[in-house]
């Protein structure tokens, strides 16, 4: 595996999931596949599970791990080509990309949407330069678009703790103070699609996802009726994602508080568990008592990105 960035990657699911159970049930087996060789993890963007948890992951295949923060630590990185650079940035991406790539054996990538030109948000142009131009595997630690191994997380986390062979799991929108990006809902989506699962998306009429994420999923604007019988909620915010509107990309067009996940939501469920990504703001995407109640996972969910990174750490490091 050269790059890992949508569930196709990983080739047949119940193959990955395998793996992932078996890493779970022992986390060192595979040690010496990273003897001598270096990760370098790129942030554009703060970060607290994602850096934990691929450079423990990482440690766990033995490898050695570099954290860049290439806003806090490093030159200013242009982006764009054609620019005269006489700003505040000193040096431009396409010459940084190929000097990292001599450090390391291996580059995992986070870097957000600007959210202002959804055309170079879903290109993904930053993440693409780096499979371009690096020389090296590139995985996604959250893109402008995607964020696959928060995904594949969520999906080990409902293998876990699914009461029936084929559980209902909803994705639902909730109220934000901020316009955050579209990259943790289409993953999910995209993931759940893949997997034997009952899958609804509910949010407000305009919040539609990119079709190529959506997929076969179930769209229900009445978050009720999606909710009802449902064994997974998974709350998240997104920006308007400019599909039906392309003027309203970014932006926050729904303020409606009365989507903020509480009891009364999860009561009209089939004694649900309750999911998110993290980090979460309370009191906006859900209440205190849903989030610190027994049917909360999300810090279950949290320790599961460990064992999915260790995943796609493992194939790379296989296919060197």
């Amino acid at each position: 595996m050269k790059s890992f960035i949508n569930v196709q990657d990983l080739g047949p699911l119940d193959k990955a999931m395998a793996e992932a159970f078996e890493i779970k049930n022992d986390r060192y087996k595979y040690q010496h596949l990273g003897k001598n060789k270096t990760l370098m993890m790129i942030f554009f963007n703060n970060s607290l599970r994602t850096r934990l948890s691929t450079q423990k992951a990482a440690m766990n295949l033995g490898m050695n791990v570099i954290v860049l923060d290439v806003n806090a630590g490093a030159w200013k990185l242009e982006t764009e080509r054609g620019v005269i650079m006489d700003g505040d940035k000193s040096e431009h991406l396409l010459e940084a990309i190929p000097v990292m790539g001599c450090y390391c054996d291996m580059i995992g990538v986070r870097s957000f949407a600007g959210l202002t030109d959804r055309e170079y948000d879903y290109a993904e142009t930053v993440l693409n330069q780096f499979i371009k131009y690096s020389g090296k595997p590139v995985f996604a630690m959250e893109t402008a678009t995607v964020h696959p191994l928060q995904a594949f997380a969520d999906l080990i986390t409902i293998e876990e703790y699914k009461k029936v062979e084929r559980p209902k799991v909803v994705l639902t929108w909730a109220p934000h103070c901020r316009a955050l990006p579209q990259a943790v809902p289409n993953s999910f989506a995209q993931w759940m699609n893949a997997a034997d699962v009952d899958f609804v998306i509910t949010h407000p009429e305009g919040y539609e996802l990119d079709p190529k994420f959506v997929g076969n999923a179930r769209v229900e604007y009445d978050q009720k009726k999606a909710f009802e019988g449902a064994d997974f909620i998974y709350a998240k915010n997104w920006s308007n994602p400019g599909v039906t509107n392309l003027a309203d990309y970014g932006k926050i067009t729904s303020k409606d508080m009365s989507w903020t996940v509480d009891t009364e939501h999860m009561s009209w469920t089939n004694d649900g568990k309750f999911m998110h990504c993290l980090p979460v703001r309370r009191g906006l995407i859900v209440t205190d008592d849903v989030i610190e109640s027994p049917n909360s996972i999300v810090i279950p969910e949290a320790a599961n990105r460990e064992i999915s990174c260790s995943v796609v750490i493992k194939r790379m490091l296989e296919a060197l």
